[in-house]
């Protein structure tokens, strides 16, 4: 990794430079998936501020070791709360059936 993205300021990554709507932008990062979990604890861990951090699962387990600000099961009656198996004819019903 380069020295220059090591250098950001961990306090807000995400800087708004349009002052005049700068209460109205909302940056929400979400997270499908196992990879897309551990991408946002990543990023929790590494003190990423300025964003709401959402994880979209079929895994309860995952869910629950997620440090998300907002954490949601789909497709609890399809894995019965298991991971989809990297699977995404699985992973796309479990959306549709939680649309």
């Amino acid at each position: 990794m380069s020295d220059d993205l090591n250098t950001v300021e961990k306090e807000q990554m995400f800087e708004i430079v349009d002052e005049e709507h700068r209460e109205q932008a909302v940056i929400k990062v979400v997270g499908v998936g196992g990879g897309g979990g551990n991408a946002i604890n990543h990023m929790i861990a590494q003190g990423l501020k300025g964003a709401e951090f959402i994880a979209l699962n079929t895994d309860a387990q995952a869910l629950r070791s997620s440090k998300a600000d907002i954490r949601l099961q789909i497709g609890a009656s399809i894995t019965h709360g298991l991971g989809a198996g990297a699977n995404p004819e699985i992973g796309y019903k479990s959306a549709l059936e939680d649309k």
